[in-house]
């Protein structure tokens, strides 16, 4: 798939001599992410799977479990539970007879994950997209598999990993329903192609960004454009540039755990709380978090004991956020959102699971 993007470019932040830094420009999205075998039938499929708990080997989680419209699509937790739990979203428990184990990184939202990967100038390739926050498989389809494997996810302890798809397959296989909708032949191909087919509808390309990028200047507001500019200038752009205003980069930010990609800025509106580790609550927080990682950085910089700071990525030496940044930035992260997607949720799914 190749796209046509327009694209904003300001002066950003000094650069050292001899020192070369990402590009920051920023652009609209593709308006689709529809590859040519995504018929709407398959799209069809794919969402009945998506929504079935028939995947998981306890047949109580689905993916909608922690990707749910409700939330943006995301799960609305600081850290989702999988299996042994109950619930959706915030309101979702451990079951009082076991113990659920909480997993540490934040749920993302899957809209927009089918523009994983996107950058500017370049043809994307939806077969290398960077998935998870460790970027660890590449492509929807491949990441639709690893959570059916995970045992805190979708597994559990009723199947060893190496059975959990396999297993997954024959359970398909015997609601004939299933066998009608896959043509007589259910493969874990077509299984990963179909829900990957109903994700790429998962997208929102017209926020007011993107109608501003394409040439409405009257869809963001002055505020909002004075937000951008800022964005620009203080650095921001450096790991959250292009379309998806991310570089899918793994950056140290002072975060436990190793470095993390960074991720995209849009509809932060829908999926609070924030992070890799989802410590911030609101966009407010996360103004403040970065006002802080620069001191440390200032800190390092500047000779301090490196030993009592937490690792931090160098591109955060050329961040140079102000207070009166804030809010013209957070009106303008407010215009990467759009509350016209998907929110549809099957009324029943072929197995007949709840």
């Amino acid at each position: 798939m190749r796209i046509c993007v327009l694209v904003f470019t300001l002066a950003a932040t000094s650069v050292v001599a001899g020192e070369s830094l990402p590009d920051t420009r920023l652009s609209a999205l593709p308006k689709s992410a529809a590859l040519s075998q995504d018929t709407p039938e398959k799209v069809k499929l794919g969402r009945l799977l998506f929504f079935d708990p028939i995947l998981s080997a306890t047949q109580g989680v689905a993916c909608a479990t922690c990707h749910h419209p409700r939330f943006g699509w995301a799960d609305g937790r600081v850290t989702p539970l999988g299996v042994q739990a109950i619930g959706l979203g915030p309101e979702r428990k451990p079951l009082e007879t076991m113990e659920a184990v909480t997993l540490t990184r934040n749920t993302p939202s899957i809209l927009n994950a089918a523009f994983n990967g996107l950058r500017l100038d370049q043809p994307h390739e939806p077969a290398k997209a960077p998935m998870f926050w460790d970027n660890r498989v590449e492509s929807l389809e491949a990441q639709v598999l690893a959570p059916i494997r995970s045992r805190e996810e979708m597994r559990g302890d009723g199947c060893s990993e190496a059975e959990a798809v396999p297993q997954m397959i024959e359970r398909l296989r015997g609601v004939p329903e299933y066998v009608r909708l896959f043509g007589g032949k259910i493969t874990v191909e077509k299984v990963a192609d179909a829900i990957a087919a109903f994700e790429r509808t998962l997208i929102t390309p017209e926020t007011p960004f993107d109608r501003f990028m394409r040439g409405d200047r009257t869809a963001m507001s002055a505020s909002q454009q004075r937000g951008m500019e800022a964005f620009q200038r203080a650095g921001c752009a450096l790991c959250h540039g292009g379309p998806m205003l991310s570089d899918f980069k793994p950056h140290a930010i002072g975060l436990s755990g190793p470095p993390l990609r960074t991720p995209t800025l849009r509809n932060l509106r829908h999926t609070a709380p924030y992070l890799h580790d989802g410590s911030q609550r609101t966009l407010e927080e996360v103004m403040l978090f970065y006002d802080h990682l620069m001191d440390h950085a200032a800190e390092t910089l500047d000779g301090g004991d490196k030993a009592t700071l937490p690792p931090l990525d160098p591109l955060l030496s050329h961040l140079d956020l102000r207070p009166e940044d804030h809010e013209p930035i957070l009106d303008f992260l407010d215009a990467l959102s759009s509350d016209d997607y998907d929110r549809s949720v099957p009324e029943r799914v072929p197995s007949c699971l709840p």
